[in-house]
């Protein structure tokens, strides 16, 4: 299990956080902090047993901000793994908590297929991490980095909307194999667009498409989550 400190000065946003990693395997919170001392505290001078593997770091509250944390901890030789998780979206930020060793940078708000979608590549991050032992091949370095990457999706064609696009996705996820007529039906919407909507899912290279066999005539077109 990943052992996970939440920090945020929201108690709403704690609890989203909460519940939103219950619905994920291999994550476990620990221990939560409203604040940055205390979440500093929680780190170096009274941590949880068994420790804490990814803090999922504010970057503005009360008593200081996020970067402080950071700046904190790494001073005092703490390696934890960290996942900004803030409205800020200012450059310069960004490029502190970069330069800090955050592994991922999470603007709120955002849907729970994205923070799924971002807490299922850092947890991929370190299994493959674990896995490679001894000095790394080059093959192993490049699996462990690109299990971080977040693969970009292209611009929305015309017609198509960000809030389909993410029903879709989700649908696929939880669902597993569809066909764009079973994905229409699931969504209540046509089967053509339905199909519009998983093939660009396919071009950004989040989607796999293969032939499904077993049914009379030609086979039909099913499309699954890239593992």
């Amino acid at each position: 299990m990943i052992s996970v400190l939440l920090v945020d000065d929201d108690p709403l946003t704690l609890e989203l956080h909460r519940s939103y990693l219950a619905r994920l395997d291999g994550f476990e919170v620990v221990a939560e902090c409203t604040g940055a001392r205390a979440a500093v505290t929680a780190l170096l001078e009274s941590p949880p047993a068994g420790g804490v593997d990814l803090v999922l770091l504010d970057m503005t509250m009360p008593d200081g901000t996020g970067l402080d944390v950071l700046r904190h901890v790494r001073a005092h030789g703490d390696d934890v793994d960290v996942i900004a998780v803030t409205g800020v979206r200012d450059a310069d930020v960004v490029r502190q908590t970069a330069s800090l060793g955050v592994a991922q940078y999470l603007v709120k708000p955002f849907t729970y297929a994205v923070f799924r979608e971002r807490l299922e590549q850092y947890r991929e991050f370190r299994r493959r991490a674990q896995d490679a032992s001894g000095p790394a091949t080059q093959a192993e370095i490049d699996a462990m980095l690109g299990a971080m990457r977040h693969p970009g999706t292209p611009e929305l064609p015309k017609g198509l909307s960000v809030e389909s696009l993410e029903r879709v996705s989700t649908a696929i996820r939880e669902r597993g194999a569809l066909t764009a007529s079973e994905t229409g039906e699931a969504l209540g919407m046509s089967r053509v667009a339905a199909r519009r909507y998983l093939e660009h899912l396919v071009e950004a290279g989040r989607v796999v498409r293969s032939p499904r066999y077993g049914t009379p005539g030609r086979p039909q077109t099913e499309y699954r989550w890239r593992s």
